[in-house]
């Protein structure tokens, strides 16, 4: 404790010298209140929303701000953190550095140990300086500050679905789900909402809910969701998208580390059992002028003209979208039949049987809730997807189908691609997409997914074997 008095004293001797930064300011003010803190991990999000970095003494934190470097190629990596030479940013260019700076605001207590250890986001810069493009947060920001310049101000929320999952594996080596904490019970029958199954993992949920609220997360606590072990929280809604989608991959790591805590794992993958439903990851969007009205309603509360144009956008580019919303081969195993997922590009009102579904709520509320993107997904990309969709209605002059009304699982509709392939190809030949995500990016994504489904399909399965060995 002494040496990290010793190091909020020097920062306190800087702002003496000279005006301190923000940066400067943000480290010593977050050193009074964690004043044990030995370590900080420094974090980049990769194309698959998975954390790489390292851990850094807390002495070097001090000279972060002047920036760090990492190897441009972390953002051409598989989801084993291969990088991925055809999409160019590896051998090809020599392994290039790039610098990286601290995003302000994002210093917290990681939940590996929030006493002794802090984690902060990192931003990448190009070799001339600017925000490097391929970064999902940066792509982001780009679509981001267009509808800004716009006069257009998106307020967005994330939804997050995930499991908790018992360590050890069942009699054929399958995932289950947790025994009751203290208990050698184990749930397996449907309890959506339960309150119950909430007080039974009240250990687990109360400190997920205790290191949100000591990081700032603006999370509005636990849903038991359709199946055994699976839960759902909500992040508040916020009109700073950069910080609402820092918020999400902050919970996804938090969750993990205190189910660890916990003896447990906790997983976001959308489809970790053939028999109950997948876990997805839902965005809430409206939109707003630069005085706070919401202008997805007219005066009545119904849908405004802007607002329907945003949805036939979002519509437009839904299934070349897929790539984005279902990053990998699992991903496409949350649409089936009966699994609470639309395979339709559609939209309707007070219907979750769609992909974009208008939700009850008065005019202040109005908004889209889009429905299709797994728990997988890397958040900076599927929101970006939904900005380019609302981009793309605004400048076109699209047709807006019908609402569906009834079980839209079961109405014929613009089919979704369902397939990783498919989802790739429809990625590839839509151009307006790509435009909208920018070129260098969309041709570093396409070249990682199509690389790690050329991995998977490689492999033999023990399902092959079993089929095939005697009956071919």
């Amino acid at each position: 404790m002494q040496t990290n008095l010793v190091e909020v004293q020097n920062f306190a001797k800087l702002g003496e010298e000279r005006r301190s930064s923000a940066f400067q300011r943000e480290v010593k003010e977050y050193l009074e209140r964690q004043p044990l803190t030995q370590h900080i991990d420094i974090l980049l999000t990769d194309l698959n929303g998975s954390f790489r970095g390292k851990r850094i003494p807390l002495s070097a934190l001090l000279k972060l701000e002047k920036g760090c470097y990492f190897p441009a190629s972390v953002f051409a990596m598989d989801i084993l953190g291969n990088t991925v030479e055809e999409a160019g940013l590896g051998q090809e260019l020599g392994e290039p550095d790039r610098m990286c700076l601290p995003i302000p605001g994002t210093l917290v207590p990681s939940a590996a140990d929030p006493e002794h250890i802090g984690q902060l986001l990192l931003t990448m810069l190009d070799e001339d300086g600017t925000p490097f493009d391929v970064e999902p947060r940066n792509v982001l920001n780009t679509l981001w500050q267009t509808l800004r310049q716009r006069g257009l101000f998106p307020v967005v929320a994330v939804e997050l679905e995930f499991y908790l999952i018992d360590r050890q594996r069942d009699a054929e080596g399958y995932l289950q789900p947790p025994c009751t904490p203290g208990t050698q019970e184990r749930n397996i029958q449907t309890q959506v909402y339960s309150v119950d199954n909430l007080r039974h993992f009240g250990d687990v949920l109360g400190e997920i809910d205790r290191l949100a609220k000591m990081q700032g997360l603006p999370a509005d606590g636990a849903i038991a969701e359709s199946s055994p072990g699976q839960f759902e929280i909500n992040l508040r809604h916020s009109d700073n998208v950069l910080r609402a989608c820092d918020d999400a991959l902050a919970l996804k790591r938090l969750v993990r580390l205190v189910a660890e805590n916990h003896e447990m794992d906790a997983t976001f993958m959308a489809k970790p059992y053939e028999d109950y439903a997948g876990s997805g990851m839902h965005i809430h969007v409206s939109m707003q002028d630069d005085n706070g009205k919401n202008i997805f309603s007219d005066d009545q509360g119904e849908n405004s003209a802007l607002m329907n144009r945003a949805l036939a956008g979002m519509l437009a580019l839904m299934p070349s979208s897929m790539a984005i919303l279902a990053p990998n081969v699992n991903a496409f195993r949350r649409f089936q039949p009966g699994m609470y997922v639309a395979t339709q590009a559609s939209w309707g009102h007070n219907n979750r049987t769609v992909a974009l579904r208008i939700p009850c709520g008065d005019r202040d509320n109005h908004r889209v809730e889009y429905r299709v993107a797994g728990a997988d997904a890397n958040p900076y990309l599927v929101v970006a997807t939904v900005l380019a969709g609302i981009l793309y209605g605004l400048d076109n002059d699209l047709e807006l189908p019908e609402p569906v009304t009834g079980n839209g699982l079961e109405q014929e509709g613009f089919p979704l691609p369902i397939r990783q392939s498919d989802a790739l190809y429809e990625f590839e030949q839509q151009p307006e997409l790509k435009k909208y995500l920018g070129q260098r990016f969309s041709h570093v994504f396409h070249a990682c997914k199509s690389d790690e489904l050329m991995q998977f399909e490689r492999l033999v399965t023990e399902t092959e074997i079993d089929w095939m060995l005697r009956n071919a």
